[in-house]
């Protein structure tokens, strides 16, 4: 079995040769393996173990020592002689030094005395798998070759390291041909030449130390990492791990002397070492680190790489007595684009404008992408306003040319709020504050241009961009909660559906209530976000109720213009339910008349896919607006909610009354459900059950309540409000 066999098929699918002669531990480490997901294969005896090695391939060989027949140190020959090239664990009560000893010599990759731990053999299992499939070359290497003959001929065949030896005064006498595909020399070019020439000028006092340490010592190699110059340029230079240790006795008389460099012929070898090409894991680390500090899709530095930046500036500033400014820039018109054009496209234009922008920058200056489609860019050491003003022009006038993706031309600008130090503030969230909200006031005032920030803005301005804050902020921390109303058959005081009403746990201000925040969530066009986190939410519970016994119960939730009027409002409400293994015919979304009448087509379309999936249409506060019979005729309506202004004016003879009446009656002759909203008194409770209201929901049985009561409301019992 080949490492490539285990590199395609996954260490969890290895086919592992089980073998010993007792059946009772043969059995358990067969079921141990296979509870693993291995392919376990058991042979009872070394004789069966050789007959199946010579039929077929396996990844690895798990091997007793003491079996009478043929024992372990015989399989592992017959291994051996076969060049099968299977690794072998040993599992054996035998512990004696020699037995150890010797089975290692043989090729065996660990030793795992009996009884074993499960734990343990299964780590070294995992070890030895993922070993061989990596560094097929170095299993070879561990078999610790007594004859230096052999060691030679085994490095320079298979390892897929460099191999050097030195002679005392530091002279290369000898290297395998790896070193001409890593760093492009051929061996011969590099006997007798002082191995300090191969080191990278910057690493030579480190790798120079690091060699005539006297601590090293054959038992106590040194390992350390330098650079290797490669033939040609030294930007090509790559990084090595290099692991040196005499060869000989442990005198400290035959450590490299390497500020000698000698000119005569190389001597005995004195050094023996191994250079490991650590090139791509020095760059998957540095990649990592960009990673911490910079946004990968524009490689602009992030936001803990700006206010790194930003706090150094300050003090430098502060030492200097010199000015620097902080912008805040938010690129208008870029959320259509992603909206029509999809994020793929809204990627490339952000990829598009960053590069516009940094070709506005001076040398010192810091273009960060704060997070959307916002950026911020620090202006160190500048003179005055005019210097500021200038590059702001600059980056309003780079962006109105149009931005060519694909097949389509767009047009974007940009709002941009100027903070200065000192005068705004001495800190980095002062300064980034006072930006970020001089450039909502440019964005108040018509956009696409700039300003600077002064304390005659707003408090009202602070506070509102405070809050918007605080609202990005809870979507993330998970603020925002849910409270149901139940919604109540009149008939039986049967709770038949609940209407999910947000609510935001603010850390400061306490319970906030939707009419708090929601204008705000629209006008900053995070209601689609809050409107899909409270969904998930609302799902999650009712799917719960709803499996303990409640299988009628139906969830209730508003949505708003911006998402019914999204062109993939359909596939990614049914995505998300589907998601969320939410049914879908226990869900009713509601919606007002206003949003139906703005585009009648479309959302004719959008209704009619949502109730072919089974989903239920609710027109909200039915009776405030248009009231078309054309439409209830033309959608998939199924439930008409009578507005709370018209229960309210439930009395003898008012006008409440009549439009309830006609609303009531309209549904019935449609064959529609009807809700009324707004139910406060056991008068209006009666009236609208006598006019055949199906069902109702109000303060009369309780306001909206979080899930908690909920689930004691319900219990186990469906009808649990009583009926006046």
């Amino acid at each position: 079995m080949t490492s490539d066999r285990l590199h395609n098929t996954g260490s969890s699918e290895a086919k592992i040769l089980v073998v010993d002669d007792e059946p009772r531990i043969l059995r358990t480490l067969v079921d141990l393996l296979e509870q693993e997901g291995y392919q376990a294969i058991a042979a009872l005896g070394g004789r069966a173990a050789c007959d199946l090695l010579s039929r077929d391939a396996f990844d690895l060989v798990m091997l007793d020592l003491r079996m009478p027949d043929v024992d372990g140190h015989q399989v592992m020959q017959f291994i051996q002689e076969r060049r099968i090239g299977t690794p072998v664990i040993v599992v054996s009560g035998e512990s004696s030094f020699t037995a150890v000893s010797r089975a290692l010599r043989r090729g065996a990759q660990d030793y795992i005395k009996k009884p074993f731990d499960p734990e343990e053999l299964l780590a070294t299992l995992r070890n030895v798998l993922s070993k061989q499939a990596l560094e097929s070359a170095h299993r070879t290497v561990q078999l610790r070759l007594q004859k230096s003959e052999e060691l030679h001929r085994y490095i320079v065949n298979t390892s897929p390291d460099i191999v050097f030896m030195l002679d005392r005064e530091g002279r290369v006498c000898f290297v395998n041909h790896k070193v001409e595909a890593l760093l492009g020399y051929r061996p011969a070019e590099l006997i007798g030449r002082h191995f300090r020439h191969l080191i990278d000028e910057q690493d030579v006092a480190r790798g120079t130390y690091a060699l005539q340490d006297p601590a090293v010592n054959a038992q106590n190699p040194r390992t350390f990492e330098i650079r290797l110059k490669t033939r040609g340029s030294r930007k090509a230079n790559r990084h090595f791990e290099i692991t040196a240790f005499p060869i000989g006795d442990e005198n400290s008389h035959f450590l490299p002397h390497l500020e000698q460099t000698g000119s005569g012929p190389a001597r005995e070898p004195s050094v023996y070492g191994s250079a490991r090409d650590i090139t791509e894991r020095k760059e998957a680390e540095a990649f990592i680190n960009f990673q911490a500090y910079h946004d990968l899709l524009t490689r602009l530095p992030n936001r803990a790489l700006f206010k790194d930046r930003l706090m150094l500036a300050i003090t430098q500033a502060q030492r200097n007595q010199q000015k620097l400014a902080v912008m805040f820039l938010d690129l208008d018109r870029f959320k259509v684009v992603n909206d029509t054009l999809g994020h793929a496209m809204g990627d490339r234009l952000l990829q598009a404008v960053t590069q516009r922008l940094e070709s506005c920058l001076r040398k010192g200056d810091t273009l960060s992408r704060f997070g959307g489609d916002e950026f911020t860019l620090l202006l160190p050491a500048i003179s005055s306003h005019n210097d500021a003003s200038k590059i702001a022009r600059k980056l309003i006038s780079v962006l109105k040319e149009p931005f060519q993706l694909g097949e389509h031309e767009v047009f974007v600008g940009v709002s941009v709020g100027i903070a200065l130090f000192p005068e705004c503030g001495e800190t980095m969230d002062q300064l980034i504050q006072c930006s970020d909200i001089a450039m909502y006031h440019v964005k108040a005032g018509g956009k696409d241009g700039y300003r600077f920030y002064s304390d005659t803005m707003s408090i009202d301005t602070a506070n509102r961009l405070s809050l918007e804050r605080d609202l990005r902020q809870a979507l993330v921390n998970g603020e925002l909660c849910v409270h149901y109303q139940p919604q109540v058959a009149s008939e039986t005081g049967e709770v038949v559906g609940l209407e999910a009403l947000v609510r935001w746990q603010h850390p400061e201000r306490g319970l906030l209530y939707p009419r708090d925040f929601l204008p705000l969530a629209e006008e900053t066009k995070l209601i689609a976000d809050l409107s899909e986190e409270v969904l998930n939410i609302a799902c999650r519970q009712t799917k719960a109720w709803i499996e303990r016994g409640h299988r009628n119960l139906r969830l209730a939730v508003n949505l708003s213009p911006l998402q019914v009027e999204h062109p993939r409002f359909v596939p990614n409400l049914i995505a998300q339910l589907e998601r969320l293994a939410f049914p879908l015919r226990n869900l009713e979304i509601e919606i007002t008349e206003n949003v139906i009448m703005n585009d009648l087509e479309q959302i004719s379309r959008k209704l009619q896919q949502l109730a072919q999936h089974g989903v239920r249409i609710a027109i909200d506060d039915f009776g405030t607006g248009y009231s078309s019979l054309n439409y209830l005729h033309r959608l998939p309506i199924h439930t008409l909610k009578v507005d709370q202004s018209f229960v309210r004016g439930i009395r003898s003879g008012e006008d409440g009354a009549c439009i309830v009446n006609a609303i009531v009656a309209m549904a019935h002759g449609l064959r529609l459900d009807i809700v009324a909203e707004g139910v406060e008194t056991d008068v209006q409770l009666a009236y609208l059950r006598n006019l055949g209201c199906q069902q109702v929901q109000g303060f009369f049985y309780g306001p909206a309540r979080p899930a908690a009561d909920i689930d004691q409301l319900l219990g186990d019992r469906p009808k649990i409000l009583a009926v006046v």
